[in-house]
């Protein structure tokens, strides 16, 4: 009896040891796409953890953006934007359109990304469709989540790499 009960704490001991020494991380970006009407212009903000971003801009350009810090690197902003640039690509009805990188903050682990595409009448937008392939090219697991809110409504979508474009018809 008392081989069995130390036996079963021994299991129990190294199966609580495992789960906890196995940590699992979380892949994802969160996007918003608001239309304002003040503005006239879909307003983007594009959340991703810092640590996913400096690995990328590592990886893809070979730098070291120390991003959040005192010695973040002059031009991560051109970096960053040269990236959104070639994995964030917006089109409105069937069209690519230009948005403009306004900049960027950070809230605790996070960049926050501003974007805007000006001058669009929504009286006039028949679709929009986003294609965010954001970090999809590092990892597997990605998961991008677009958020749409326009006239009181809503719409998200989850975007992975095989499946990384979502569209509403307005």
């Amino acid at each position: 009896m008392r081989t069995s009960v130390r036996n079963s704490l021994f299991v129990l001991t190294v199966f609580a040891f495992l789960s906890f020494s196995v940590a699992h991380k979380f892949y994802v970006s969160v996007t918003h796409v608001k239309y304002s009407e003040k503005d006239t212009a879909f307003q983007i903000t594009s959340r991703v953890f810092i640590d996913d971003l400096e690995d990328l801009l590592s990886e893809r350009f070979g730098v070291t953006a120390k991003l959040a810090t005192n010695d973040e690197l002059e031009n991560a902003n051109t970096y960053i934007k040269r990236y959104f640039l070639q994995k964030f690509v917006v089109e409105i009805n069937g069209e690519k359109v230009d948005y403009d990188f306004l900049g960027k903050t950070y809230d605790n682990d996070v960049v926050i990304l501003y974007l805007e595409i000006p001058n669009i009448q929504l009286s006039e937008t028949k679709s929009i469709a986003i294609q965010n392939e954001i970090l999809t090219d590092l990892f597997d697991e990605q998961q991008n989540i677009v958020h749409f809110k326009w006239k009181g409504q809503k719409k998200s979508f989850v975007l992975i790499r095989e499946n990384n474009k979502g569209m509403l018809n307005l």
